[in-house]
């Protein structure tokens, strides 16, 4: 097909403004239905594809997410006409925060090195240190082993709130202004990570609750919406962390309806895993997604034709 002409898939990956009056103009002349119409209606869920993500220069780099920011922009504009309603997360983070290295402090007085474990004997041994809210941070690392969450690891600063590295990829951004204009729908933004005292994989609740906090439960009021969809799509990264934390919480919560489980598709071909020096995060990553994938959940790529039940 063709693809609208401001897409440069060369300048996926780079920061630019996009040119707002131009895809208005090419949203409007494309001549889609408003989604308000639309019969089916499908749903695509595009987790944390911003700049400290998928750019070279980002400070939590995802190998091979360039690749799946092309193909998720090319399944949009492909399936603009189909496609009822997106959904995008932005991960949103400020300095002092429990997995960066400045809550957390070794004998010495250093600060843990990126990638750096936390687990629970090394807290209590007095290896680390937490600098901020001590009483927490000692529960916190022993709430993760107690669930069998991922344990703690220090990350490089990222995704920080005002920061380059927050935004949306641009060319992604030009994508979802398209199918917006076209299809005469808000593009539905959904912001995560901005409690300091918990990990926030999942873009639907954090790895410890926090019922005092906002967004510190289960979004039911997304799943529920969101489940209202004939199809829903999922695309974005990391496959290891964030994705599968997000698919994980869908799991969990319905449970019960499988009925509802058989309309989630992950775009295998849209998300990559996070590399770590001795962690086999893609392996454990595709072991989890193949149980769910017996439970009904679907596992399609971005040139399969969309489902139609």
């Amino acid at each position: 097909m063709t693809f609208p002409s401001f897409y440069d898939p060369e300048r996926v990956g780079t920061l630019f403004q996009p040119d707002l009056l131009r895809i208005q103009r090419e949203a409007e002349a494309a001549a889609i239905p408003p989604a308000s119409g639309d019969r089916r209606r499908t749903a695509l869920v595009l987790i944390d594809f911003q700049v400290d993500f998928c750019h070279p220069t980002g400070s939590l780099v995802v190998p091979g997410a360039i690749g799946d920011l092309r193909r998720a922009i090319e399944f949009i504009c492909r399936n603009a006409a189909a496609i009822s309603e997106i959904h995008a997360s932005l991960d949103s983070h400020v300095v002092f925060q429990i997995f960066h290295p400045a809550w957390w402090a070794g004998p010495d007085g250093k600060h843990p090195a990126p990638f750096t474990p936390i687990p629970p004997e090394e807290v209590r041994s007095g290896r680390w240190r937490p600098l901020f809210d001590p009483e927490w941070s000692r529960k916190y690392v022993e709430a993760l082993a107690a669930g069998g969450r991922q344990m703690l690891i220090i990350w490089p600063y990222h995704t920080m709130v005002g920061a380059v590295g927050q935004a949306l990829d641009p060319a992604l951004h030009e994508a979802l202004l398209f199918h917006s204009m076209a299809r005469r729908e808000q593009v539905r933004w959904l912001i995560k990570g901005t409690i300091p005292k918990t990990e926030y994989y999942s873009i639907l609740e954090p790895e410890v609750k926090i019922e005092t906090e906002p967004r510190g439960t289960l979004n039911t009021a997304f799943l529920e919406s969101v489940a209202r969809n004939d199809a829903v799509y999922l695309a974005g990264e990391a496959k290891s962390h964030c994705v599968l934390a997000t698919i994980r919480s869908i799991m969990e919560y319905f449970k019960e309806r499988p009925e509802s489980i058989r309309k989630f598709r992950l775009l295998e071909d849209c998300t990559s895993s996070v590399k770590h020096p001795t962690i086999d995060f893609e392996g454990t990553a595709n072991a989890e997604l193949a149980r769910y994938e017996k439970l009904g959940f679907g596992r399609v790529r971005s040139t399969d034709p969309l489902a139609t039940s």
